[in-house]
């Protein structure tokens, strides 16, 4: 793994460095099974902000992210990250499990699913095309082609179970009716 400032500049966005902090703070909470709030101060507090000192992503310095967007990805990536699991479960070979990845990578996949199941998700290929851009600032091996399948793999799934028609389980059953030498 390896985690490059030069990889990382382009993640001088607002909205980037904010995807990028979530993934840092998932990171922290699972190595360290912080709560998740606990974890969002501490970057708020101590690693948001003007760099006076020239701190860089490897000092564990985030410049300019949206907090608002930090805050919401970290929670939902903590929230989600059992159903997370399921599905990577689902899509990553037998051969392949899910404790076997990276955690910076289980990370990424938490906040990126967690960002893509919200009600006012951008765009899939929007959310893939960032989350790429952010595991290259990260890795440098095959990691970066892993997430791209995994995420296009995913929003495919979720986009399918959202267009499915909805089973109305009454739909089915019928009305019983007792007969009328039985009836009370």
């Amino acid at each position: 793994m390896v985690h490059s400032d030069e990889r990382l500049s382009s993640a001088l966005r607002p909205r980037t460095a904010a995807r990028v902090a979530a993934i840092q703070a998932l990171f922290q909470i699972e190595q360290s099974n912080d709560q998740p709030d606990t974890v969002i101060v501490q970057f708020v507090q101590h690693r948001f902000g003007t760099p006076l000192s020239g701190e860089t992503y490897q000092d564990g310095y985030i410049p300019e992210a949206d907090v608002t967007l930090f805050t919401k990805l970290t929670r939902q990536g903590a929230a989600k990250r059992e159903h997370v699991c399921e599905l990577l479960t689902e899509v990553l070979p037998a051969s392949w499990p899910v404790n076997r990845l990276d955690p910076v990578l289980r990370a990424l996949f938490a906040v990126a699913v967690g960002e893509m199941e919200a009600p006012d998700a951008p765009p899939p290929n929007v959310l893939i095309n960032e989350y790429l851009d952010v595991a290259h600032g990260f890795f440098s091996g095959d990691e970066p082609k892993l997430v791209n399948g995994v995420l296009d793999t995913l929003v495919k799934r979720l986009k399918a179970a959202k267009d499915a028609p909805a089973v109305n389980t009454n739909e089915n059953e019928s009305e019983t009716v007792a007969p009328d030498d039985e009836a009370i």
